[in-house]
């Protein structure tokens, strides 16, 4: 995703107070004389939310996927791998926009006592990646077939301000942040006998304890706290709407104090937050602070979210009609590109190695629709160009976008489908609700009745000449048929 031409509403650098060199020695009582107005403190405090948005969401969710005994759905203890052993079936309702391409190995580490290995073993020609997060929601690095190659390899990961000798032939990997996320992905193409090579893999994803590499390890769950503070079941958006201003606000401080430190460039917005007495490790006590302040937090989390929403549309460039967003994963100052993420995409993988383009209408500008049928034609060597592998999946929209059962049990539609090929050499998919003849049929993705979405995956896109990334190639127009 990219912000292209919409300002973002995020203002930190650009209106951003001298930078406070130790925000410990703000006082807890803001005067109006740091905070002119009270439109000037609800600035901040719009800001200061969206700031932490990302933040809050990815240790909501970290609480909620591992704060648990043992394995068990996608849930697992921190520190050990959650490996989903078969696409999602036709009736999932879990996570909206399922993925029938790969299965997710996922892991939450705690780098605080000590630096975790993760090792992989000789992945061969199979595509795979590894993104790694930081609980601010970046990508820290991404280990797999595009950046490190498929052979076996080892990563020290270390927690910040760690210093030590790293084992021969490992390389390390920095997290900012005490807690990190691996969310791995392993390609599968969907066969029972693809299916067991590909758990057999996930078998061997290992993570062990630094003082452990190279001897006997047994995992021990660490303990299960019994009052996390929070629903353990909500949906992360849910539970952090119901926080109150003051509780999101002791959040996020607490959590810069200790887990998760700001990151350099973040220092013009420290500033501004501690003008209405947000810093690194303080309690916020709303009580204590400026009328103008607390009237400022009023309403706070519905008004935020409001505003975050509001930047969804904005983070993708429309092309034939397909919704395209790029640069994710990389954030810097862009607040609030970042917490938008955060709400409606978490936690989004970097543009080299995937996009999704997704399309609502078709060349003239039509709700798609099972009531009708529709192609899609890739000319002669047009196919989406990319390294590791491209399909287009196929989703009803029902309170979210959800797989449509069909006869076949057929998700998705790519190459691995044996596609037949027009006699000039182009490709034509169908997108409807009936068949379109068995003679057709591997080139077809079963649509609902009612409105939906294809959605294009393009793994590892190429970078040059023709490339999605550059704009010098695009996804066709859907064509209705008459």
């Amino acid at each position: 995703m990219t912000l292209f031409t919409r300002r973002n509403l995020v203002t930190g650098a650009a209106l951003a107070a001298p930078l406070i060199a130790n925000p410990s020695l703000v006082s807890a009582q803001v005067s109006e004389a740091l905070v002119g107005s009270a439109s000037d403190a609800e600035r901040i405090a719009m800001d200061a939310y969206i700031y932490g948005y990302s933040l809050i969401t990815t240790e909501v969710t970290r609480v909620q996927m591992s704060n648990v005994p043992a394995l068990g759905g996608l849930h697992g203890p921190m520190g050990q791998f959650i490996n989903v052993k078969r696409y999602p079936p036709a009736d999932y309702r879990g996570v909206s926009a399922p993925n029938a391409d790969t299965l997710y190995s996922a892991a939450w580490l705690d780098l605080g006592a000590e630096p975790t290995v993760f090792s992989h073993p000789d992945m061969g020609d199979r595509y795979f990646l590894f993104p790694m997060y930081s609980l601010w929601m970046p990508v820290v690095e991404c280990p797999g077939a595009r950046t490190t190659g498929g052979r076996a390899a080892s990563f020290l990961i270390t927690g910040p301000g760690w210093s030590g000798q790293v084992p021969s032939g490992m390389r390390e990997i920095k997290s900012p942040t005490r807690y990190l996320l691996i969310l791995g992905r392993t390609y599968a193409n969907g066969t029972d006998a693809d299916f067991a090579a590909v758990n057999a893999l996930q078998e061997q994803y290992k993570l062990v304890p630094l003082s452990s590499f190279g001897k006997p390890f047994t995992f021990h769950a660490p303990p299960v706290d019994p009052n996390p503070g929070f629903s353990m079941t909500d949906k992360p958006q849910s539970v952090i709407l119901s926080m109150s201003a003051e509780d999101y606000f002791n959040r996020l401080a607490r959590l810069m104090g200790t887990a998760a430190p700001p990151a350099p460039e973040d220092g013009p917005m420290l500033a501004r937050m501690a003008r209405i007495g947000i810093a690194p490790g303080q309690p916020f006590e709303a009580a204590k602070l400026d009328l103008t302040v607390r009237e400022a937090l009023r309403d706070l989390p519905q008004r935020a979210l409001a505003v975050i929403g509001a930047g969804r549309s904005s983070l993708g460039n429309e092309v034939n009609g397909w919704t395209v967003t790029k640069g994710l994963g990389r954030y810097g100052i862009n607040y609030m590109k970042r917490g938008v993420v955060a709400a409606f995409g978490w936690p989004a993988n970097l543009e080299e190695d995937a996009v999704y383009p997704n399309t609502t209408v078709d060349s003239e500008g039509r709700v798609l629709n099972g009531a009708n049928k529709y192609t899609l034609t890739f000319a002669a060597g047009q196919t989406p160009p990319v390294n590791g592998f491209w399909s287009i999946t196929m989703y009803e929209v029902d309170q979210g976008w959800w797989f449509v059962p069909n006869r076949l049990n057929k998700f998705t539609v790519s190459l691995r489908d044996d596609l037949k090929r027009n006699t000039d050499g182009s490709i034509t998919l169908h997108f409807q609700n009936d068949s379109p003849g068995p003679e057709r049929e591997s080139n077809w993705l079963p649509a609902p009745k009612g409105d939906f979405i294809p959605m294009l995956r393009m793994y590892w896109p190429k970078a040059g000449n023709p490339s999605l990334l550059d704009g010098s190639w695009a996804p066709p127009w859907v064509q209705r048929v008459s």
